[in-house]
C-alpha cells in the first residue's frame, strides 16, 4: 500500500510538472526544454539583449568607476535592470567594447535575472519595454531580448562584429554639418576623394593579417593576439535624411569593416589610413608597407580618425546553436 501511495505521489508530481511545462510552452514557443528546466529549477534566467546608443555623452560602453563623473553606457543599463528589483546581483557582460564618442546600433550583452517572490521570468517583449522605460531620457535603447541557456556568453559566442564609419565630404566648417548628423560623422573639408585608390588600399586589409600597426597601445596589448581576419572592408556611398532638405553640397560615404573581433582602435586607424589615401596623403603601397611593418609605432601621428563617425552596427551569433529562434 505504501509503495502504491509513493508511486501515485510521484505520478502526481510528474503530471503537475508536465502540465506546467505545456502551459509555459504554449505561452512562449521560443524556449527550449533545456531552458525551461533551468527556469523551473531556480527561477533565474539569462537574457541576451541588443541595444543601441549615441556615445557622445558617455565615457564609452563599459562601466565607469563610481568616482568618475562621466558614466559609461553599462552604468545606465545595469541601473535599469536593478529598477526591476531582481533577487540577484546585477552584472552585464558586454559583447563589444566601444570608446568615448563611438556609437552603436547593434551592440549586445547578457545578464541574469531572478524575480522576487517566485514570480515568473519576464517575457522578452515585456523586458524590452520595461528597460526602455527606466532608460528614459538617455539616448540608449534596448531593441531586442532573448532568453538563452545559462552557459551562454555574449562576448565569446559572437561570431562577427560589423562597424560602419561615416564620412561627410564638403564640410568646410563644423557649422556646415546638419544638426541631424552633428557628432555622427567625420566632416572632411574637400569634396573629392580618390575612391578607386581607397578601395584598392581596403582590399589589402581583407583576409588574415598581423594588424599590429593598426592598433593603439593599452594595458591589454600584451594579452591580445594581433592576428585578425577581416571578412570585409568596403566603401560605398552613404545617405542622410538631410539630402532632400539641406541645401548644401555635402556627400556622405560609409566604410564597412567586418571581423570576428578587432584590436584597440583598429577600425579608426584603418579608416584614417584609407582617408589619407583618398586625399592623396598616402599611397596604396604605403598602406601595404604599414601593414607589413607590424609595429604600432609605425603608424603616422595624428592620422587616427575621430570617434564620432564610428558605429558598431551588428553583432552576430550562430543561428544553428538554437539560441535565437
Amino acid at each position: 500500500m505504501s509503495c502504491f501511495v509513493l508511486f501515485s505521489g510521484i505520478n502526481l508530481k510528474l503530471g503537475l510538472r508536465l502540465a506546467v511545462w505545456k502551459i509555459k510552452r504554449q505561452q512562449n514557443r521560443s524556449l527550449s526544454l533545456k531552458q525551461w528546466s533551468m527556469i523551473m529549477h531556480n527561477g533565474r534566467v539569462r537574457y541576451l539583449i541588443f541595444f543601441q546608443y549615441l556615445g557622445t555623452k558617455y565615457s564609452g560602453v563599459m562601466k565607469a568607476p563610481p568616482h568618475q563623473a562621466v558614466k559609461g553606457v553599462q552604468n545606465y543599463l545595469e541601473d535599469a535592470v536593478r529598477s526591476l528589483r531582481p533577487v540577484n546581483e546585477v552584472s552585464l557582460s558586454i559583447s563589444s567594447r566601444t570608446d568615448t564618442g563611438v556609437h552603436a546600433l547593434g551592440n549586445s550583452a547578457h545578464f541574469d535575472l531572478q524575480r522576487q517572490n517566485g514570480k515568473p521570468p519576464f517575457a522578452e517583449e515585456v523586458l524590452v519595454d520595461a528597460l526602455n522605460f527606466h532608460l528614459r531620457p538617455e539616448p540608449i535603447r534596448i531593441t531586442r531580448a532573448y532568453r538563452v541557456p545559462g552557459g551562454f556568453h555574449a562576448r565569446f559566442r559572437a561570431v562577427s562584429r560589423t562597424y560602419v564609419y561615416r564620412l561627410a565630404t564638403g564640410v568646410t566648417h563644423h557649422s556646415c554639418t546638419p544638426l541631424t548628423d552633428a557628432n555622427l560623422c567625420w566632416g572632411l573639408r574637400h569634396m573629392d576623394l580618390d575612391v578607386g585608390a581607397m578601395r584598392d588600399a581596403a582590399s589589402l586589409l581583407v583576409g588574415t593579417h598581423n594588424f599590429s600597426s593598426f592598433r593603439a597601445l593599452n594595458s591589454e596589448t600584451p594579452f591580445k593576439d594581433p592576428v585578425k581576419t577581416l571578412e570585409k572592408v568596403g566603401l560605398e556611398l552613404g545617405d542622410a535624411f538631410v539630402h532632400k532638405h539641406f541645401h548644401r553640397d555635402i556627400q556622405f560615404w560609409e566604410l564597412t569593416f567586418k571581423s570576428r573581433s578587432f584590436l584597440y582602435k583598429q577600425v579608426r586607424r584603418m579608416t584614417g589610413a584609407l582617408v589619407a589615401v583618398g586625399q592623396g596623403q598616402m599611397s596604396v603601397s604605403g598602406v601595404k608597407e604599414l601593414l607589413e611593418a607590424q609595429d604600432s609605432q609605425a603608424y603616422p601621428h595624428n592620422l587616427t580618425s575621430p570617434p564620432e563617425g564610428l558605429f558598431l552596427t551588428r553583432v552576430e551569433y550562430h543561428r544553428s546553436d538554437d539560441l535565437l529562434r
